[in-house]
């Protein structure tokens, strides 16, 4: 099962948090810390497996890629296979790209909410729902056909400003 998603920059700001178990505010923010320290020494060669230590439990682990400014992790226990999640991982970062043409770190802050529901079309409650990149980004795309038909003014801001970031 899958206790975790995050993605912090090389700064070590946390860019998009999701925890499948209930923790208070300051121990998602230790959580967050921890990994990060863990993560970032790591060199670029280092096997992209850590054991979780005391943070989700004895029989987790994280399971992370570094893409260009940002580290994208997964927590997950001991029933989750390591390259599986691996592959999740580029299943994620794949249908970002195809979303956001490109994704930047620019793309996470200001579109939180396509982030997010993007996560939740590939897992949901810590179980992998799908892995199959065409079928997440119909489903994203009939998503984005909803919106517009509900606000069609919002749809035209959004436009313009896809406009002046090309």
């Amino acid at each position: 099962m899958i206790k975790g998603v995050l993605i912090i920059n090389n700064h070590g700001k946390p860019r998009l948090t999701k925890f499948f178990d209930r923790f208070p505010e300051e121990k998602q923010q230790q959580i967050i810390r921890e990994i990060f320290l863990a993560v970032s020494k790591r060199s670029d060669r280092s096997c992209n497996f850590l054991e979780g230590g005391s943070l989700f439990g004895k029989e987790s682990k994280l399971v992370y890629r570094h893409y260009a400014t940002l580290f994208f992790i997964f927590c997950v226990d001991a029933s989750e296979s390591e390259l599986g999640i691996l592959d999740l991982i580029q299943v994620f970062v794949e249908t970002l790209d195809k979303c956001f043409e490109n994704v930047c770190e620019l793309d996470l802050i200001f579109h939180l909410d396509r982030v997010h529901y993007i996560l939740d079309e590939i897992v949901m409650g810590g179980m992998v729902l799908e892995t199959n990149l065409t079928a997440i980004v119909s489903a994203i795309e009939a998503q984005t056909r909803i919106e517009k038909q509900e606000n069609p003014l919002m749809t035209g801001i959004k436009d313009i400003m896809q406009n002046i970031k090309r």
